[in-house]
């Protein structure tokens, strides 16, 4: 099936011809649905803080940055933004010439209220010689839109999400790679130093880091710190072999193999090499105005808090497993933790044999764990949390996207449509053991959790295989905890009008 020019192009990738072999028998087989036992909820799987708690927890968190730890911000900005202004394509694309749409007749009549409005006038001047205002009158619209998105103007329909101007402020409109680096310096800076890591794509890659430099002075001058900013690119050894309809390997009209992007899910390659005690993550585009920051922090030094707290407990409990010296009531109080505190159980535990049980403990206890914000559900898409069952038999939280659930299972989809609370991708994460070295991720990962999508190429359809998602099935054999954080903590921004909620303005 492979020929000579394909294990070329596969080993320049760094991908074994096993790897593809693999692959290709997925699209034969597709991946098999979760078993669930329920949606989580408070008191079920998902903690909710009283003021008196998250009072400890920030404190907590305090004392763990001033201790020295190193602490890293993770910020996935790969992908140009081109989702963002689909509607904007389509009307620039459109047999109409004015705002039809009530998705175009909202661009148009708060235009002013972007922040990139300033920038846009301008790019109109330049283009046309004509202000925003003017075009407008003239019924020239689809030339606004088109100064926004194409390469001759500002070019947002290819710009990275991380690049676009999100929010305005009286010093200067910010983009989201700004609000990040402020995150850091308010909740992430450890004696004196914001450590953020951006991943981002190879085609963009030299004008995030000139960008970055250009505005990482004045953020570190304001909050009076210095940042470690650092970059990577998602692996090409984590590139995926497209197929067609007959699971055969697709080829390019050249003849080479046709392989897409792994998804988000490849970024573990690039997360396990942070060198960090605790890593934050948290998605590009959910970001707010400093005046609304405040519960985006309180609830990341929770969440922080509450990790170095369940961190500590497992790292004593593996010590002193570890001696081999400790009583039945300490055995008890152990088993109380994994299943209570990090929601991990197992229901025939009673049956395992002392040593089994030893092992068992350590199994669970010495691996990555996270904490987990989510939110009450209003109808946003995302993942959903719940307790799932694992391929060992233990029940423990996952957070699932609907395409991991049997649509046929009557019980599961109404587990997924009544979920009280999704996630909005913010996650805190501990990746040493209690020795203090770095834990292997990959090897955490569930192979199982992989996603099968359709696409098309030159007008031809074709399969594309997503690998497990980076919070999904890559974090599938950590301990997790989920807690549940305002509303207020999510902003996502997945259309160009969403930067006129008032989370934005």
């Amino acid at each position: 099936m492979m020929n000579e020019q394909d294990l070329k192009q596969i080993k320049e990738k760094g991908i074994s011809e096993e790897q593809i072999q693999v692959q290709l028998n997925q699209f034969k087989t597709g991946f098999p649905f979760l078993k669930l036992e329920a949606a989580a909820a408070v008191g079920k799987g998902i903690v909710a803080p009283n003021d008196e708690e998250r009072k400890y927890y920030c404190n907590l968190w305090e004392s763990y940055k001033a201790s020295g730890h190193q602490i890293v911000k993770f910020v996935p900005a790969s992908g140009a933004a081109s989702r963002m202004f689909k509607d904007m394509f389509a009307f620039a694309d459109a047999d109409y010439d004015v705002p039809t749409t009530a998705f175009e007749k909202k661009y148009f009549e708060s235009i002013e209220k972007f922040a990139f409005y300033d920038i846009l006038n301008d790019t109109c001047k330049q283009l046309y010689g004509k202000t925003i205002d003017i075009l407008a009158e003239e019924g020239g619209y689809k030339l606004i839109a088109k100064a926004m998105l194409s390469a001759d103007g500002m070019n947002y329909g290819q710009l990275p999400k991380g690049m676009l101007l999100f929010h305005s402020y009286d010093e200067g409109a910010r983009t989201p790679m700004e609000e990040h680096l402020v995150e850091g310096a308010l909740y992430a800076a450890s004696n004196g130093k914001a450590r953020v890591h951006f991943t981002v794509s190879h085609e963009h890659m030299e004008m995030f880091k000139q960008r970055v430099a250009e505005k990482s002075d004045i953020y570190a001058k304001k909050y009076g710190i210095t940042f470690d900013i650092t970059f990577s690119e998602q692996k090409p050894s984590t590139d995926t072999i497209a197929a067609n309809a007959d699971n055969t390997p697709f080829r390019n009209d050249d003849g080479s193999l046709l392989f897409r992007p792994g998804g988000h899910g490849a970024l573990i390659e690039n997360l396990n090499e942070i060198d960090a005690d605790i890593i934050f993550i948290k998605n590009i585009d959910n970001v707010v105005p400093d005046h609304l920051k405040s519960d985006t922090v309180e609830y990341k030094q929770v969440l922080a808090g509450m990790l170095v707290d369940l961190q500590s407990k497992a790292f004593d409990y593996l010590k002193l497993l570890e001696t081999g010296n400790y009583s039945h009531e300490q055995l008890e109080e152990i088993i109380r933790f994994v299943q209570q505190d990090l929601c991990c159980r197992k229901y025939d535990i009673k049956h395992l044999e002392d040593a089994e049980l030893v092992i068992y403990l350590k199994k669970k206890l010495n691996r990555p764990m996270r904490i987990c914000g989510v939110v009450k559900n209003v109808g946003e898409p995302g993942g959903g949390p719940f307790l799932t069952y694992n391929q060992d038999g233990t029940v423990s939280l996952q957070i699932l996207e609907s395409s991991q659930i049997d649509t046929a299972n009557e019980e599961y989809m109404k587990m997924f449509k009544e979920g009280t609370h999704f996630n909005p991708v913010d996650l805190v994460c501990a990746v040493r053991d209690y020795k203090g070295n770095p834990f292997c991720l990959p090897e955490f990962v569930d192979k199982t959790t992989g996603f099968i999508s359709s696409k098309s190429k030159s007008g031809r359809e074709l399969k594309a295989l997503e690998l497990p998602g980076l919070w999904n099935g890559a974090m599938s054999d950590w301990n997790t905890v989920f807690v549940e954080v305002p509303l207020t903590t999510f902003n996502p921004v997945k259309t160009v009008n969403d930067l006129l909620r008032e989370q934005h303005q």
